[in-house]
């Protein structure tokens, strides 16, 4: 390896959701909508849906121990409320260079600092465009070193290297098994014999002249990781109150109009949220056109364990569906016994009234 670069990708979640249009009018000045290049051969609707806002701020360096990030970072906003936050590290020299940025990286947070910094300083700039505005606890890094210029191909590559490039991946410094080289280097990819996307949970390695698409697609797994992981919180949450207002809820409560009408609505938008955000996340990006670019997904999201969290989600939407339906079912039981008693009431005040007269 000659040269290359380091991204260093952090994702948070801003706000329920974001007008794009409203949010690059606010930015006024380096927003661009952002389209993926199609330099393979890919059909027209490869693409983001809707196509989020990509943002270049300036800004000094960042230095992280030996190493120092370009000035400025690039920012890319999503209609569902994420922001990823990316930094680039110029890389040269041999393979061990890049174990030592990968356990920099690691021991240090600068970045994340700073990252959060300017994504305090972005939702101020477009909280006229977020709805429910507020940076959540939750974060998610990554690494992508792209190596430019590489000795030979890829599969050579990975052959000649195999333990030091699982350090790089994992960011460890002591040797690693067998069977853990074997885990790390597992998901790889080539569309071409001079090509490779190494991609593990902490890192991906990618050995491509353009690897533009292939990065892009790595930052969006990050983000929906961030987003599933902040959606199954949430739905943890709403569970637990849905819970709460099916134990707390009084017989008077049932009965009378309106009672118990908050909870049942609470538990109704919770629903709804979560399904919404849901669906915009996985319905976000569009790959089917583009076999390689999907195939590059496949392992990200394997790695990131993206079908298990979905699979967590769709229950705890469930759960929360069946608490609604047991409170509603609950409420309604309990105002027909009440008409019961006082239809019951009603005939026996009849028929009091009736001897009484007589």
């Amino acid at each position: 390896m000659r040269r290359g670069v380091c991204h260093v990708l952090f994702a948070y979640d801003i706000g329920f959701s974001i007008d794009l249009e409203r949010a690059q009018r606010l930015i006024a000045e380096g927003a661009s909508r952002e389209v993926l290049g199609r330099k393979r051969h890919a059909p027209a609707y490869f693409t983001f849906d809707p196509p989020p806002v990509r943002v270049s701020e300036p800004g000094p360096a960042v230095k992280i121990g030996g190493y120092e990030t370009e000035p400025g970072v690039e920012f890319l906003l999503f209609d569902f409320g994420a922001v990823s936050v990316g930094y680039r590290i110029p890389v040269s020299g041999l393979l061990p260079g890049l174990l030592d940025l990968s356990l920099t990286l690691n021991e240090h947070h600068e970045l994340l600092l700073d990252s959060r910094r300017r994504v305090d300083a972005m939702l101020e700039m477009v909280r006229e465009a977020v709805a429910r505005p507020g940076v959540t606890d939750f974060v998610e890094d990554y690494l992508v070193f792209e190596l430019h210029d590489v000795e030979g191909d890829g599969a050579a590559l990975v052959e000649g290297h195999r333990g030091l490039l699982a350090k790089i991946l994992r960011g460890e410094r002591r040797e690693q098994s067998a069977q853990e080289v074997e885990d790390a280097l597992a998901c790889r990819v080539s569309y071409g014999a001079d090509d490779l996307a190494l991609v593990d949970w902490n890192a991906a390695l990618v050995v491509d002249r353009d690897p533009e698409d292939v990065r892009t697609v790595l930052e969006f797994a990050n983000v929906e990781l961030l987003e599933m992981r902040h959606l199954d919180d949430r739905l943890d949450h709403a569970m637990d109150e849905a819970y709460e207002g099916l134990s707390r809820q009084s017989r008077w409560q049932m009965i009378f109009p309106g009672g118990g009408g908050g909870s049942l609505r609470r538990i109704a938008e919770l629903q709804a949220d979560g399904a919404q955000l849901f669906e915009s996340v996985n319905n976000a990006l569009k790959l089917i056109g583009d076999q390689y670019l999907a195939r590059v997904y496949r392992v990200a999201a394997q790695r990131l364990h993206l079908p298990e969290w979905d699979a967590s989600i769709l229950r705890k939407i469930g759960i929360l569906d069946s608490l609604y339906g047991k409170l509603a079912d609950r409420r309604t039981n309990r105002r027909m016994e009440t008409l019961e008693w006082i239809i019951i009431a009603l005939i026996a005040f009849e028929i009091v009234l009736s001897l009484w007269r007589g």
